[in-house]
């Protein structure tokens, strides 16, 4: 960079209809450096961040500068062709093309007037391995797990030779050894030079990776730490304005009856084999292991998503066949997903739509659908919840913790058996990640049988009765969750 500045923001607000979500924002990123912007989801650093990668347009009055010269984006491409990338949370891979075609997709590499497959493998495949990710980069990405396009994401913005890197929760798909990866990688990018704006609610990961803090509240920024040092009991108290522990509820459990069983359960693409437990009602089983390791296709299996090789799968002692999500749904097995925006919810439909898209069984009468039944049945759904909207607003209007708890609703609203869990506070502050887990505590009492897929190893302890650890998709051991340590699971998660 020629300008020993980088970045400046100076004043910089954001206003939509009489709310303004941003309030005269300055801040500096010099070459060189990761500042890490904490806060609860709608603190206002996704819009900062738009603003300066050139998807948001800021409200008059504000500056920016980047390298010594004034800075206006007026889309993301100019902001790209100015060397300042934004890694989105969400994935927005187009999902029928290859890993090589979505690196490259709105730049494609050309030779003798057509496209040059080859250089662009050759450089897509190279970064994805300096990222510890081993595939071809003409597999198409439809088929990859959700890690995996996590990190195809980070490759995309690594082959811009960006100059300032925008990273927004990159690793709230991947496990402790891509994490590592990536934080190599920025290490490394650092020394040459690459600036970079770093946001997550994985607080324990700050410390590692940035070399400044700044924290944001209800569209201020709060508070600037000169270094990333500081105690997650302040950051925390910065975040939301008051204390906020960590300290999981107490879930006690002391039926002896079982719920569900699986017996010796295969896949047909080899991620795991001879998988073998039981799930008491009322209990929650945490389910342990590293990216790759087989944990989320298990569950996949358990809810039809996927077919199984063999294994049986027994409810309340009666052997089902679970053939399709519809099988699994009909047997009292239901499943929250990892990627709620494209798994999940209608992002542009109402939470009553919402919630009752997958009940409107329970409101059919002679062929019928009550809208009056629908909004009075989301009305109690987005209560018992605790959904800070209401139920005629569309889901993307709610913040990430809003809608995960709207998803939770939407499923527990049929009254299952078992609720399957898959990182159920990915991408969630901690103040939402507390009142998830209140809800969980509510559910599990009230006699629901859950499974906890997470590849936070905190969570998975803090909140499971049992929990079962994998390695390469095989079955390692069963722990019973009395003073479990995170090092004995990794031990046996990396054998």
């Amino acid at each position: 960079m020629s300008d020993n500045r980088g970045l400046v923001v100076k004043n910089v607000s954001k206003t939509y209809g009489n709310t303004r979500v941003l309030n005269n924002v300055s801040f500096e990123v010099k070459p060189g450096e990761v500042v890490a912007l904490l806060g609860e989801n709608g603190a206002g650093k996704s819009t900062v961040s738009g603003i300066i990668a050139g998807s948001v347009t800021p409200d008059q009055g504000g500056e920016m500068e980047w390298k010594g010269e004034e800075y206006k984006p007026n889309s993301p491409g100019y902001a790209i062709q100015k060397g300042i990338g934004l890694i989105h949370q969400e994935t927005r891979l187009l999902r029928e093309l290859s890993v090589t075609e979505n690196v490259f997709v709105g730049k494609l590499l050309t030779k003798n007037g057509l496209v040059d497959f080859k250089t662009m493998n050759n450089i897509a495949k190279k970064q994805l391995n300096r990222l510890g990710l081993d595939i071809s980069p003409n597999q198409l990405v439809r088929n990859l797990k959700m890690s995996a396009q996590q990190q195809i994401e980070i490759a995309k913005a690594l082959c811009l030779n960006s100059e300032l890197l925008i990273m927004d929760e990159p690793t709230s798909s991947l496990g402790e050894t891509e994490t590592n990866f990536l934080f190599d990688k920025i290490r490394q990018l650092k020394n040459e030079g690459v600036a970079f704006i770093y946001i997550s609610h994985r607080l324990e990961e700050i410390e590692q990776i940035a070399d400044k803090i700044i924290v944001f509240r209800d569209g201020n920024l709060i508070t600037k730490y000169d270094n990333a040092r500081i105690a997650i009991d302040t950051i925390v108290n910065d975040m939301v304005g008051r204390d906020v522990d960590r300290i999981f509820p107490e879930i006690t459990n002391d039926s002896s009856k079982e719920v569900l069983k699986v017996d010796n359960l295969n896949s047909f693409d080899g991620s795991f084999e001879n998988i073998n437990f039981d799930l008491k009602k009322g209990e929650i089983l945490g389910i342990a292991g590293l990216v790759g390791a087989g944990r989320t296709e298990i569950i996949r299996s358990i809810c039809g998503a996927d077919k199984l090789k063999s294994g049986n799968i027994f409810m309340e002692g009666k052997n089902i066949k679970v053939l399709s999500p519809e099988d699994a749904i009909k047997n009292g097995i239901v499943m929250v997903p990892e990627d709620r925006k494209s798994l999940g919810l209608l992002l542009d439909q109402s939470n009553t739509q919402n919630l009752t898209i997958s009940n409107f069984d329970v409101f059919l009468k002679n062929g019928w659908v009550w809208p009056r039944l629908l909004k009075s049945f989301a009305i109690k759904a987005i209560k018992f919840m605790g959904v800070k909207g209401n139920e005629s607003q569309n889901v993307h209007e709610l913040s990430g913790g809003n809608q995960q708890k709207l998803l939770i609703s939407k499923w527990i609203s049929r009254q299952p058996k078992v609720l399957i869990l898959d990182e159920p506070t990915r991408g969630i502050d901690v103040g939402a990640r507390h009142a998830i887990y209140e809800i969980i505590k509510k559910i599990a009492e009230n006699g629901l049988s859950i499974i906890i897929v997470s590849s936070d190893l905190e969570e998975v302890i803090g909140l499971s009765h049992r929990i079962l650890v994998l390695s390469r998709g095989k079955q390692k051991k069963i722990l019973d969750n009395i003073n479990i340590s995170r090092v004995e699971i990794m031990k046996m998660a990396t054998n």
